[in-house]
């Protein structure tokens, strides 16, 4: 029986070595006993565990991650608690984090920062058609099978062989960001990848995920953040104040098509930054082919946003030229139909008003002039106190019988036609 201190979680996930940890949980390698595969388990930390609401959110979370299945998204397989201790387990993933990559090689270069750009851009676009926002993209969240990942410390550079980008912690990023924002400790770290309109307390949408993946992969291009500050006041200023230097004063081999790309990631304003993970996919496929990349524009909320369910919609593979999107159902044909002229309005000759009309329209204009002597006769004796200050009050008057005299020619004109 799991107990405790056991490394047997729930009587089924057998914990080995220990992947890595933070202040949100810590990861091992585990073993699923009954379908006999490696597993990762994530366990939370324990003064996360003590607080309800924390874990009550957490769980909705792992359990609406748990219905994503793409290729660029680690699986989660299961979630649930064990004498206190709250665990996720999921799809576990021999490769390594773009951080630690970066840590190895610095720049990673340009064709491989948009291989690992747009794979992750196809893993957040499905996840924000279910419906999910990740809201903590950030080079220790995105995991590489493969390619650099394989590439041996001390070498030129890294491989740009075949490789395979998860992104990671999905489950975790909701639940967390409360908490992440009131531990300044914690969000310091990690406050460079959040988007502006997050750092002011604004909801989260898939703009803010693309900001922060643009952030990643100006890290990857150049070694550096585009902003970088001691504090989190530090950095809310240069970001507020300051523009990015573009990755190719870094790097001039950097495309400048592709330096454009991911300034428009990066803009503070989200109407000027790519609203889709699609949108800045297609940027960085045109800026690393030296093509100008499209401007970014608005798109309409994906139906699962604004209904907050889950599409059902099947994936492309992720080499595939385009990001995956839901295929819509073809209208049914109809016929054209055959297009009828309308009959020619027939012509409408001018008529001249009678003797009566005119009558009507003068009387009509005298009970207007009428009305308006009344209300500015009324307005007169409260702006004069009652009608105690002659001088105002016969001004006042000249004036009002100079527009009744101007109304009265007007009708005259009028009867006149």
């Amino acid at each position: 029986m799991s107990g405790p201190g056991s490394s047997l979680i729930s009587d089924r996930y057998e914990l080995g070595d220990r992947l890595g940890s933070g202040g949100m949980s810590t990861v091992y390698c585990a073993t699923d006993r009954v379908l006999e595969r490696t597993v990762a388990v994530k366990i939370l930390a324990e003064h996360l565990s003590d607080d309800e609401k924390f874990v009550a959110r957490f769980r909705r979370e792992a359990l609406a991650v748990a219905r994503l299945i793409h290729p660029n998204i680690v699986q989660v397989y299961d979630t649930g608690v064990d004498h206190d201790r709250h665990y996720i387990v999921m799809e576990y993933v021999e490769g390594r984090s773009v951080a630690q990559l970066l840590q190895r090689h610095g720049q990673l270069g340009s064709e491989v920062a948009v291989s690992i750009g747009v794979q992750s851009c196809a893993g957040l676009e499905y996840a924000h058609r279910q419906g999910i926002i990740h809201r903590d993209v950030k080079p220790g969240n995105l995991m590489v099978i493969g390619g650099p990942a394989g590439s041996p410390a001390g070498s030129q550079g890294p491989q740009t062989d075949e490789m395979t980008v998860k992104l990671t912690d999905f489950g975790i990023a909701r639940a967390a960001e409360q908490t992440r924002i009131t531990q300044v400790g914690s969000v310091v770290g990690t406050a460079a990848y959040l988007a502006p309109e997050q750092a002011r307390g604004g909801e989260a949408t898939p703009a803010a995920d693309v900001y922060a993946l643009g952030v990643v992969i100006y890290q990857m291009l150049t070694a550096r953040l585009p902003w970088e500050g001691s504090s989190l006041a530090e950095l809310a200023i240069r970001r507020e104040s300051e523009s990015p230097l573009p990755p190719t004063s870094y790097d001039p081999s950097v495309p400048e098509t592709l330096s454009t790309a991911v300034l428009r990631a990066l803009e503070g304003e989200v109407e000027h930054r790519y609203s889709t993970a699609k949108q800045f996919s297609a940027a960085l496929r045109a800026g690393i082919a030296g093509r100008e990349p499209p401007v970014a524009s608005d798109e309409a909320p994906t139906r699962a946003l604004i209904a907050g369910g889950a599409a059902t919609a099947a994936t492309r593979a992720m080499d595939s030229p385009d990001i995956a999107t839901p295929i819509s159902p073809e209208p049914a044909y109809r016929p054209p139909r055959r297009a009828v002229a309308a009959p020619a309005p027939a012509p409408v000759q001018a008529q001249k008003p009678s003797g009566g009309s005119r009558f009507l329209r003068a009387l009509g204009v005298l009970f207007l002039v009428a009305i308006l002597a009344a209300v500015i006769a009324i307005v007169v004796l409260v702006l004069t106190d009652a009608g105690q200050n002659t001088e105002i009050g016969d001004a006042i008057s000249d004036e009002i019988n100079q527009q009744i005299d101007k109304l009265k020619e007007l009708v005259g004109d009028n009867t006149q036609q």
